[in-house]
């Protein structure tokens, strides 16, 4: 068994959709970024890949490469699966932003990544109680941790 730990970020930006746990909800702000900006997807891709000994989510999707311009990350989280060497066993994520409220979408987020990984996948949304850039609205953050087993 082996265990990663991912974490990613994204500030607002206006004209963009909000797509978390490959779920688009309903916000005046999506997230800035190459791809979807798809936090919740990037820092459990960058769990599988610690887990797995193979880096991180940009050395496989760089920006620089104009064929990750708003590329859907369950797409990208479906290609990194078939980099592991074993299954995965459960990923736990906790997603950091003071809004929009996430819990009416949790389980959504939650079935569209088990779906993609063929495991359990835990997610959980928290505050940032006003502290900080994430606390001032600026952005979300999320950090997973993924468990696999490497046989």
């Amino acid at each position: 068994m082996r265990v990663g730990i991912g974490y990613d970020s994204h500030r607002f930006a206006p004209g963009r959709r909000l797509v978390l746990g490959g779920v688009e909800i309903d916000h005046e702000a999506g997230l800035d970024g190459h791809s979807d900006a798809d936090v919740v997807a990037h820092a459990v891709i960058d769990a599988l890949l610690g887990a797995a000994g193979l880096g991180d989510l940009g050395t496989h999707f760089p920006p620089s490469e104009g064929r990750w311009r708003d590329a859907d990350s369950l797409d990208l989280l479906r290609s990194v699966l078939g980099l592991l060497s074993g299954p995965v066993v459960n990923v736990d994520a906790s997603v950091v932003c003071e809004r929009p409220r996430l819990e009416p979408h949790r389980l959504e987020m939650e079935r569209n990544l088990s779906g993609v990984l063929g495991a359990p996948v835990s997610v959980k949304a928290t505050s940032n109680e006003g502290m900080g850039w994430v606390g001032r609205g600026e952005g979300i953050a999320c950090m997973a941790v993924a468990l696999i087993d490497s046989q």
